[in-house]
Parts: C-alpha cells; sequence; structure tokens
C-alpha cells in the first residue's frame, strides 16, 4: 500500500497550482538572480543551478545531480512566487533577532540548532571535509565554522562546538540580515533544515 507524505506533499501541491499562474516578468523583477528562457527558471540553491519549468512545474538539475527533496523544491517555488531580492547591509542574525524570531524559536531551536548540535557537533572533522566540498568559506568562530551563500544574495553560517564530557555538542545558525525582509519566518526556519540537511549528505 502506498504511503502519502501529506506533511510535505500538500504543500508542494499548493504552491505547485500558484506557480502555473506566476507571470515570468513579474518573478523577474523582484529576482534578478533568477535566469527564464521562456520555458524554465534557473535558480541556483547552494551552489547548484536547477531548471524549474513553468507553468506546469517540474525541476532537473543541471549538474545531472539529485534533485532536492520536497521541502526544498517547496522552497523554491515559495522563492519564486514570494521572495524578493534585498540588499544585505553585511552583519549577522541569529533567528530569534529576526520578525517572529521569538514566535518560531522553540520549533526552530529542536529543527535547527538541536538537529545541528548533534549532527555535526559530534563530528567535527566530516561536517569540516562535507563542508569544504561544498566550497563553503571556513570562519575563524567556533571549533568548526562555515558560511554558505543560500540562494541569490541570501548567507547563512553554521558554528558548531564539539562536546565533551562535561558540555554537550552545540551550535548555531546565522543568516545575513536581508533575510528578516526577504523570507517569511518559516521559510527561514526551512531555510535552515536545508542547509543542515545538505551539509548532512555530503558526510
Amino acid at each position: 500500500m502506498e504511503v502519502e507524505n501529506h506533511k510535505e506533499e500538500v504543500p508542494f501541491a499548493h504552491y505547485a497550482e500558484l506557480f502555473r499562474s506566476l507571470n515570468p516578468d513579474e518573478a523577474l523583477a523582484r529576482l534578478p538572480d533568477v535566469c527564464w528562457d521562456g520555458r524554465a527558471f534557473t535558480v541556483k540553491l547552494l551552489g547548484r543551478a536547477f531548471a524549474i519549468a513553468h507553468p506546469d512545474y517540474s525541476i532537473r538539475a543541471l549538474d545531472g545531480g539529485s534533485l532536492p527533496p520536497l521541502p526544498a523544491q517547496t522552497f523554491l517555488l515559495r522563492y519564486l512566487l514570494e521572495s524578493k531580492a534585498v540588499a544585505w547591509q553585511g552583519q549577522w542574525k541569529t533567528f530569534r533577532e529576526m520578525p517572529w524570531g521569538e514566535m518560531y524559536i522553540k520549533p526552530y531551536t529542536g529543527r535547527v540548532l538541536t538537529r545541528a548540535a548533534f549532527t555535526f557537533g559530534t563530528r567535527v572533522a566530516a561536517f569540516k571535509a562535507a563542508c569544504e566540498k561544498m566550497g563553503a568559506v571556513p570562519l575563524p568562530h567556533g571549533d568548526a565554522g562555515y558560511a554558505f551563500d543560500l540562494i541569490g544574495g541570501y548567507r547563512m553560517q553554521i558554528l558548531v562546538w564539539e562536546g565533551d564530557d562535561e558540555f554537550p555538542p552545540n551550535a548555531q545558525v546565522l543568516y545575513s540580515d536581508n533575510f528578516a525582509q526577504g523570507f517569511a519566518a518559516e521559510d527561514r526556519v526551512v531555510a535552515g533544515d536545508i542547509l543542515i540537511s545538505t551539509v548532512k549528505s555530503c558526510m
């Protein structure tokens, strides 16, 4: 018997339907990093380029590799439908410091911060190797830290501290300050989830 994942499939289907009505010119005006060839948008996510056909949605990895999981595809759809280019002012912010961050902090902590701590803080060498494989920029913070270009002009950092006999592993995820205007709080949660999952898949 086929089991449907409604938690992922229902939101994806909703945004795929909205995507059919998207005006490509309007999307390009908001998102100068996106390309359009008359049949598909080209969008880069964590350094990988994807062609997203419009109006009938389909996605293709231009490097010939695997397709992103459904939550990441939904994130890309929401990016094309709702996001906009916002200039980065050079500051980094925690999730809590951005609009609605306090309201979402509890699910965010479990889904992103705790997951990052116990996925990467227990395997710091593997974390470093995976980040370097992805072309991330090393940072002089934590026991290991890296900066990533997520999408468009939006950047993220992961900082990791290894656990020991006295303290559990710890992690912090930082966002370029333009996330505060360019993404809704729920999309910032998903962005953290996507980043962690991508790094983990490279370990």
